[in-house]
């Protein structure tokens, strides 16, 4: 059973890398971590939270499309109008804390995602779409859960659909050429 903290599946015996020996101890410690829920969840957070960053430095240089754009502050002055240093200090400021803010998001829906789901795999002790499904409907809800009981339904249909199509596109066999 992998549940957390319990390590991996079938003994830890899965492939390895070439080069490797599958029985040493450095390995199988190694191979049980990954397996583990709370690595799991670290590393879905952390990559989450990586590739938040880079979406939000992405929509946050997107935002400067108009020139009328304005800067902070008391007066709004449009940033066309303040000098290049300062358009370049204002512009940098607001992807990063764009960037961070997102980068945030991201990271705890990816670790609660995958925290959940490696919970759910572990209780029901199989591999299938419906752990997906059944993590992507709770972690839509629990991110809903302020706008009340219509909007955490909402959010667990919404997020328990896309993680199904996702893990049926995954799951789907790969064509030979």
């Amino acid at each position: 059973m992998n549940f957390p903290g319990l390590g991996g599946g079938a003994g830890g015996g899965g492939t390895t890398a070439p080069g490797f020996d599958a029985n040493d101890p450095n390995v199988k410690w190694l191979t049980n971590a990954m397996e583990s829920c709370y690595a799991k969840t670290v590393m879905s957070g952390g990559a989450g939270f990586a590739l938040g960053g880079l979406f939000g430095v992405f929509m946050a240089s997107m935002a400067y499309d108009t020139p009328f754009h304005t800067a902070g502050g008391t007066n709004a002055t449009p940033v066309s109008s303040l000098p290049l240093k300062k358009q370049l200090a204002h512009g940098f400021r607001d992807m990063g804390k764009r960037s961070y803010s997102t980068a945030k998001n991201f990271g705890m829906v990816g670790a609660m995602f995958s925290g959940i789901e490696c919970g759910i795999e572990g209780l029901r002790a199989k591999n299938d779409m419906a752990n997906g499904a059944a993590a992507g409907c709770l972690t839509g809800a629990i991110l809903a859960r302020n706008g009340g009981p219509q909007a955490a339904a909402v959010g667990c249909a919404g997020f328990a659909a896309f993680s199904a199509a996702i893990d049926a596109w995954m799951r789907m066999p790969k064509e030979e050429d």
